[in-house]
This record gives C-alpha cells, structure tokens and sequence, in this order.
C-alpha cells in the first residue's frame, strides 16, 4: 500500500490481495509508540508506590509484559480475520452489545490522545523557554500544541501505512536520541533508594505497572496486524507485538527508577511535569535534540491513538468513512488538551484517575475477549462475517454481563487520589483497606480481569449444555 495514499479501508475485512508483510514488522509501531521519556516518568511513579530500586524494576518489568502479552494475544485475532480490534468485539457482545466496550474504547483512545498531545505541547514549551526565553509561555504552550495536533491528524488520516512508516523511522531517532540523553544523565543517577515494599506494594507495582502501559492498548491489538497475510504465525504475531510495547520502555523505566534513586528532588520534579523537570540538567546544545525526541516520542503514541479511536468510532455505527472519523477525534483530542494545558491544574492527578478507571474496564473487555478467542479456536471456527453488518446476533448476553459484573466489583476494589473519582470507586472497601496495602494495590484491575474471563467462560459453557439438551 502506498504510505501518500489515504486508507480507504474501514472496519471491512482486509482484502487478501492487500495483505502482506511478516509478523516481525508488528515491533516498530508498538516501540515507536512506547519509546517516550514519558517512560521515564513512569519508572518515578513506580518509586512514589514505597517500592525501593530492585523491588520497582521487578515489579514494573513484570507489569509492562504481562499487559502487553494481552496486546499480542489480541493482535493475533487481527491476522486471523483481517478485522480491527473493537468490531471482532461483536462475537463476544454482539452487534449492538458491543457498542458499549466500543464507547469505552473510544473514550480510551481519545483521552490517551489527549494526554500524550498535551505532554508533546507542555515539552516543547518548556524546552522554548531555555532556548527561546522571550517568548511568553504561553504563546509557545499554544504553538506546539498546535504543530502537535496537525502532525498527529494528519498521519492518522493518511492511515496504517503511513503509520507504519513513520513508526519504523521515528523508532531509529528515538533509539538513538535516548541513548545519548541517558548517557548524559548517568552522573544524576543511583541506587541508594529505600523502600519497606511488601507484598501489597508488590502486588500494586505489577497492577500500576499493567495500568501504564499494556492495558491501555488491549483494545488497539488487532488494528495493526489485519494486514499481514492470514497464515502468519499466532507465536510470532503475539512475541513481536509484545516484545516492541514492552522491552524499550522496560530500559526507560531502569532509568527512571534509577534516577529517584540518585537525584530525589528531580524525580518528585518529573512526576508532575515529566518533561520539563527531566531536561533542567541537560547542557544546551542538546536540549532541541531532547526536544525532538520527546515530542516525537509522545506522538508516536498518539497517532496509533488517533487511527485507533477512528475505527472504534465506525465500530460504534457512526456513518462516516475512516479518514472523516479521525478528524472527528481530532476535534475532541483539541478541546481536551487545551482543558489539560490551559484549564486544568493537576495533570498528573487527573492522568492517574483516568488510568485507574480505564484499567478495569479494559482488563475486564480483554479477558472476556481472549476467552472467546479461545472458544473459537478451539471448536476450529473462524469470526462470522456477519460482524461487519447489522444482520448479525444484536446481544451476546454473556459477554454484557460477564463486563458489567466485573468492571462494577474491579472499581469497587480500587482508590484514587483525585477527589471527584474517590467518590465513584472503592465503594467495596472500608476506611481501614482503603488505607492499607490492599487499597494501595488497586487490585480491582487484576480482580476485574480474572472475573470477567471466568464469568463469561461459565455462562457460555452453561448456555451451551442448555441448547444441547
């Protein structure tokens, strides 16, 4: 497919015709849109949980590749039928059941969109103001969100070729710009952090760690591996998704931890403007390579965001062809970042409640997804081509029940520190576990994501005996 052509493909079935490439080209859009040095921020959140240096490392590696080990269990659905992520969701919840994850996914997609064009503007400003220091703050916060929002559109129009050119490429710079700015920062980094981590700071690490990263993209899984041909290698199709989302921002999250280990004061800096902290010690000759790292970092996550939350939007019904849906979410990544950069004055509160949320509600839609995957598999069947057209089954009720159950129990059973969403979760947990360890685990993700897979194993296998007597 020509990269300079704009997709015309929507949620239709891939043709077979236009199906190429190998299951190892699925590594560059997943690191591309990991490699940030928003991964570095992450490795200083994890220290923020009481975990010391080993116990943060450990627990954040096993976090980013179990979640992403999800990412590629559902990419390989993406090979198998040539159909984006969020319309397969109609097996397991039907046509119009699925509308509900599909509102949900969307939601997802845009508010990551939203977050990573708001962190690509606040780095660019914060960079302008050594570089540029009489250019009013506010003026250059406007300026490189603006850039940032075109370029993220502008690719997400063009669509999966296009993206994934610009991912290999922009993979290259990011490898090479972020080794030499962690050589750079070596002298601030150390090891001598303490921590009285115990089993529920354990436990919360690997939890927080899953919220960060994979299950942000759970329902992203299959939107970039349709187009590889159907007899790709499901081992393949899922170690090279998982390997590209989950290796390059484990190197980061060292660093990160790390750096709270060796310069405190800049670590608590970075947990509130990642960026803008993490570039006060570079010298300045370095610092518009820096810019150009971060920025583009941030939006390489974006893009695969915003072509994502397209399809989602058509998976919703909505009529409009792909391209029409991206500028559609590119309107509402605009009104959302200007709310985070000019309304709004705590991101990282905000960002950390929006985690939480879409953590149980994603961890609860893949599980029942991949059991119903599995299912298939299993019984030799392949996805009904009725999923693309409103003849098929309007509700799996299985699928509806085994989501709302189990997303209502996962957000009783976690906290958060942004006051209007404390009072929504946590309504399953006392004052006395809300302060202890289990409270600081937020284990409601892995309970969700547990109970949703067995409830919808049990009400099928149940169904099932019920039509065969």
């Amino acid at each position: 497919m020509d990269t300079m052509t704009v997709e015309q493909n929507g949620i239709n079935a891939v043709p077979e015709a236009e199906r190429r490439g190998r299951p190892g080209d699925l590594f560059w859009p997943w690191a591309g849109s990991n490699l940030s040095l928003f991964g570095v921020a992450f490795g200083v959140y994890m220290v923020g949980l009481g975990l010391g240096v080993i116990p943060a490392i450990i627990t954040g590696a096993v976090g980013y590749a179990l979640s992403f080990l999800l990412v590629g269990l559902v990419a390989v659905a993406g090979t198998r039928s040539g159909v984006p992520t969020m319309t397969l969701g109609r097996a397991p919840f039907g046509y119009q059941g699925n509308k509900l994850p599909a509102a949900l996914s969307y939601i997802s997609n845009v508010g990551w969109e939203i977050v990573l064009v708001t962190l690509s503007a606040q780095s660019g400003a914060a960079i302008l103001a050594r570089v540029a220091p009489g250019v009013p703050a506010t003026t250059a916060t406007a300026v490189c969100f603006a850039v940032a929002a075109v370029v993220v559109i502008a690719v997400g129009v063009y669509g999966h070729a296009m993206i994934m050119a610009v991912q290999r490429y922009l993979t290259y710079a990011f490898v090479v710009l972020t080794v030499v700015y962690m050589a750079l920062m070596l002298p601030k980094l150390g090891g001598s952090l303490k921590g009285g981590a115990g089993p529920g700071e354990w436990v919360g690490g690997v939890v927080f760690a899953m919220t960060l990263l994979g299950l942000g993209w759970v329902n992203c899984g299959a939107d970039y591996s349709r187009y590889l041909p159907a007899n790709s290698r499901a081992r393949s199709v899922a170690l090279w998704t998982t390997l590209g989302g989950a290796v390059p921002p484990m190197v980061l999250l060292v660093f990160g931890v790390l750096l709270a280990g060796g310069d405190p004061k800049l670590a608590e800096a970075a947990g509130g403007d990642p960026v803008g902290a993490l570039a006060q010690a570079l010298p300045t000759w370095f610092l518009l390579p820096y810019l150009l790292t971060a920025i583009g970092g941030f939006l390489a996550g974006a893009i695969m965001d915003i072509y994502s939350s397209g399809l989602s939007m058509l998976a919703l019904g909505v009529p409009v062809r792909r391209h029409y849906a991206v500028l559609i979410d590119g309107v509402l990544m605009v009104l959302g970042g200007y709310y985070l950069l000019f309304v709004s004055s705590s991101f990282l509160g905000t960002f950390q409640a929006f985690l939480a949320i879409i953590g149980v509600v994603m961890a609860a839609w893949v599980a029942i997804f991949l059991v119903d995957m599995w299912r298939l598999r299993a019984g030799g069947r392949t996805y009904d081509e009725r999923l693309l057209r409103p003849g098929a089954p309007a509700f799996n009720w299985a699928g509806l029940v085994s989501l709302v159950v189990a997303s209502a129990v996962g957000l009783g059973l976690i906290k958060s520190a942004d006051p209007n969403i404390a009072r929504i979760v946590g309504f399953l947990m006392s004052d006395e576990m809300k302060a202890g360890t289990f409270g600081g685990a937020n284990i409601g993700v892995v309970i969700a994501l547990v109970l949703a897979g067995l409830l919808y194993l049990l009400i099928t296998a149940f169904a099932g005996r019920r039509r065969e007597a």
